[in-house]
């Protein structure tokens, strides 16, 4: 069994996918700053200690409850596509899909970064500490190097073929560093560029230097971002997506992300089941589940894309109405198909995640990414960082709501959450995992409010989940009885590693009724929470 990693704090929690980054974060906090200069310091400290999922290269989402503000508000730093991409840039096979991976590596897969102006922009509004106070922790710790953990040496080893392809990768992977668990892993180069972001102006990265590098990477590595993309790039604010569990108000992540609305969607069709009173992972409990989620993907997959450039009914997919009549179509004896309903009729009324909280109610949510493990692969030389292949979670069909346009973001499930109850702090949740994102927050929110778990529990308790395939996928110590109650109900079933990667990896901050701050990171990876 793996150990818990679990913490409390009087003061605050700051729970990350790496202790380095939490041991940053605190040290912010313990300074005088605020919940947001701490994400800033983290984010930016990420990039350093965790460069195969989240990096200056990447982008993003960030939840932000101030105290005393009734409502949070969402940052949206996702990246954006070229604005030369077009719904029929890739080249495709007899199978309909990219020829030689192009839409997930290397250049034509890279997507304009909002990471830096993301995190600048909230410290710039939000934070109280200069640039130099949150960015050179992270330039400090890139120069005296990172322990090379398991799973950075396993995304690192492979995909080592397509990263020795460009020459600022294998120069920063293969030639200055070995990616091998137990060894230091040192980036200078990155250091360099973190110290020029904390003393240049703010649109150094997208109007300097660095724009220019990163546009000649894209040139050698058969990529079409260009400098007026770099230049253009701007963080938006957009409006939450709410609902309300059992008494307690969510708050999540709104378009181009999916993932906050169907979380919503989730826990409205839930509310009409007794989920307390089943047992966490027994048969009856990972059925209702299963038909919920392959509900809730079949939505996602029909109605699903950027606001900016489509319709998408948000209201009718978060109204407790429609999720009732979603939840009168599912059967407890027996296993259901996947269609998509019709939201419209109630429209009118892949990643890294970090939790902070303080005892002044102050709360932050990030999400963020480069996508898949490495990105691009793409090193621009002398950077120090990864670009992200965010062009992959396009549709590679030209007739699809979610294909590629110019500057359009492509959908996103990375979902940061913040829960209130009776309008005070309750908790922080949020993890990567692609589109099981909606899966595992979902799950350890039922779990806290259902059954009463602490956070470090509801984080550790094993976990499902389900999409569009129609295929249960199960955490090993679910056991083999539970799978097999399952299959008699018609699933189908995949038994996976018992703390699996693949079910994410969430980090929680818990507020007490004592007034003290819990937090929890997730064990399927290797994160730490910290508090003081």
């Amino acid at each position: 069994m793996r150990q818990l990693k679990k913490c409390s704090g009087a003061h605050a929690v700051v729970s990350t996918a790496r202790i380095e980054a939490s041991k940053i974060g605190l040290e912010i906090l313990k300074k005088g700053g605020n919940a947001v200069d701490a994400a800033v310091a983290v984010g930016f400290a990420l990039g350093v200690c965790e460069p195969s999922t989240s990096g200056l290269g990447g982008g993003g989402f960030m939840m932000i409850k101030e105290s005393g503000k009734e409502e949070p508000l969402l940052l949206d730093f996702r990246e954006y596509a070229p604005r030369k991409a077009t719904r029929d840039m890739w080249q495709l096979d007899e199978n309909g899909k990219p020829r030689d991976r192009q839409h997930a590596i290397g250049g034509k897969s890279v997507a304009v970064p909002g990471e830096v102006a993301g995190l600048l922009t909230a410290l710039r509004n939000y934070g109280t500490m200069s640039k130099e106070d949150v960015i050179l922790p992270a330039a400090e710790l890139a120069e005296r190097g990172i322990v090379v953990t398991e799973m950075m040496e396993e995304h690192f080893k492979k995909n080592a073929p397509s990263l020795m392809k460009y020459p600022g990768s294998r120069q920063l992977y293969f030639e200055q560093n070995t990616v091998a668990e137990g060894k230091i892993f040192k980036n200078p180069a990155l250091a360099a560029t973190l110290r020029q972001i904390a003393r240049e102006p703010d649109d150094w990265f997208y109007k300097g230097e660095m724009a220019r590098r990163i546009v000649d990477a894209m040139k050698e590595s058969g990529g079409i971002m260009d400098e007026e993309d770099m230049a253009d790039y701007k963080p938006v604010i957009r409006p939450t997506v709410s609902g309300t569990y059992r008494g307690y108000k969510i708050y999540s992540s709104g378009l181009p992300s999916s993932g906050g609305t169907h979380i919503i969607q989730t826990l409205n069709m839930l509310e009409n089941f007794d989920v307390g009173a089943m047992k966490v992972n027994s048969p009856e409990y990972l059925h209702l589940l299963s038909e919920v989620f392959k509900k809730v993907y079949a939505d996602r997959a029909k109605y699903m894309a950027d606001s900016d450039f489509y319709p998408v009914p948000v209201k009718g997919l978060t109204d407790k109405r429609y999720a009732k009549l979603l939840s009168d179509d599912i059967s407890l004896d027996g296993c259901g198909v996947s269609t998509a309903g019709d939201p419209w009729v109630y429209e009118h009324d892949d990643t890294t995640h970090y939790s902070i909280g303080d005892g002044d109610g102050n709360m932050v949510a990030v999400t963020k990414t480069i996508n898949h493990f490495c990105g691009s692969c793409v090193v621009p030389e002398g950077t120090g960082f990864l670009l992200n292949d965010t062009m992959a979670d396009f549709s590679v069909m030209p007739d699809n709501i979610n294909s590629v346009e110019a500057h359009k973001k492509p959908l996103s499930t990375m979902s940061p959450t913040v829960i209130l109850k009776d309008d005070k702090p309750f908790a922080i949740v949020g993890s990567p995992g692609g589109e099981r994102i909606i899966c595992n927050v979902a799950q350890v929110i039922t779990k806290l409010i259902d059954h009463h778990m602490g956070i470090d529990e509801a984080i550790d308790s094993a976990r499902m989940t389900e999409n569009t395939k129609c295929k249960v996928v199960v955490e090993g110590r679910i056991g083999s009885d539970v799978v097999a109650e399952l299959e008699k109900l018609g699933h189908l079933t995949e038994t996976v590693l018992d703390y699996d990667v693949k079910m994410g990896g969430v980090q929680g901050v818990l507020y007490m009724p004592d007034g003290t701050i819990e937090g929890s990171a997730d064990p399927r990876r290797d994160g730490e929470a910290l508090g003081y």
